[in-house]
């Protein structure tokens, strides 16, 4: 499938909703050939933004940029963009062939071309030879395929996927993440996808952006973002960790050294523009399966009851009572279980605890 990959770039982006801000000055750009996430909670902007690059809103200032062409003004139908929805969308009294067609025929392309993109279209997302099956026959998963298929065979400049995956169980849900990365990819698509779920993102990103407020908090690779978040808001929204509040001790080379309630913990900083001064209020954050049930040789330390214990699977989740509170703490080694109330070391290493502002 023959497609010309554009990077899209917002550029001060504010979108206001009467007295509501739902976009506050967002820049973001997105390479070509990538797949970039917008994550963030409800209300936070993702979808605002997204539909501006699709043309469904207009901005209330900035621009929105295809490659070098700015689309700032266009309606949706001139931007090339194809946009996948949670609802499907699809024509329950059409057939899979003629749902995917329904593009083209409005775009009065020749019927011989219509058949051949169709056909290709329903290959790429491995539906080949269903074209004369009615929508209602099949599952979820197969009617999201059929919206995947129906936005590439008009191939557009740029795929948009607005939660795609919320109406599929979780097994569905974890197949359509490595079907959607494929096409994107065999594709050559430029994709932005909006999502809510940490997982799905963390899983499928190329890069994302995590939204908070209509203001991006952080940009990356998923393990940027998970391993080096810049704020408390991002290690809390991105999977699970522990917030421990202290005071700056000593700060060098890239690390800090805090005071807290667990005793003194050192850290890395993650926000070059920031080094913390002596006494100054800090957030440490540090993630369950950085902490290790035993120690580590050079490492923080500080020892805590266990309150109770999640079996999962490949490792043991514990809920610990210490003297800064209760942690969360995953031990990689299930064959090793710790009962409520048995007394735990825990240790961490220095360069797997965050430092970041209070």
């Amino acid at each position: 499938m023959a497609v010309v990959m554009d990077s899209i770039r917002a550029e001060s982006v504010v979108k206001r909703f009467g007295e509501v801000t739902a976009l506050d000055g967002v820049d973001v750009e997105v390479a070509p050939g990538e797949l970039f996430f917008l994550l963030g909670a409800s209300g936070c902007g993702k979808t605002t933004l997204l539909r501006c690059i699709a043309g469904l809103e207009q901005p209330t200032s900035g621009g929105i940029f295809f490659g070098e062409n700015e689309v700032t003004g266009l309606p949706p139908h001139k931007r090339e963009a194809a946009m996948v929805f949670q609802s499907y969308a699809l024509w329950p009294h059409l057939t899979v062939g003629r749902n995917v067609a329904f593009g083209l025929e409005e775009r009065k392309v020749p019927r011989d071309e219509v058949r051949k993109r169709v056909e290709e279209a329903l290959r790429l997302v491995h539906l080949a030879g269903m074209e004369d099956r009615g929508v209602d026959q099949l599952s979820g998963g197969q009617q999201q395929r059929v919206a995947l298929a129906r936005a590439l065979v008009v191939r557009p400049r740029c795929l948009l996927l607005d939660e795609p995956l919320s109406n599929l169980d979780a097994k569905l849900r974890i197949e359509m993440r490595r079907e959607i990365r494929r096409i994107v990819k065999e594709g050559g698509l430029t994709a932005i996808y909006v999502t809510h779920d940490q997982e799905e993102a963390l899983a499928m990103a190329d890069r994302m952006a995590v939204l908070n407020a209509g203001r991006i908090e952080q940009l990356g690779t998923p393990q940027e973002v998970y391993r080096s978040p810049r704020t408390s808001f991002v290690a809390g929204f991105i999977g699970e960790t522990n917030l421990i509040k202290g005071r700056a001790v000593e700060s060098r080379q890239g690390y800090v050294q805090a005071e807290t309630d667990l005793g003194l913990l050192v850290g890395q900083l993650t926000d070059s523009d920031w080094m913390p001064g002596g006494g100054e209020e800090v957030v440490l954050s540090i993630r369950p399966e950085a902490w290790r049930v035993g120690g580590v040789r050079g490492g923080n330390r500080t020892t805590g009851k266990v309150l109770e214990r999640s079996y999962l699977g490949q490792r043991i989740q514990y809920e610990v009572e210490t003297r800064g509170g209760r942690q969360s703490v995953v031990q990689l080694n299930p064959d090793v279980v710790h009962e409520p109330g048995d007394e735990l070391e825990l240790g961490s290493r220095h360069e797997d605890v965050v430092v970041m502002k209070a």
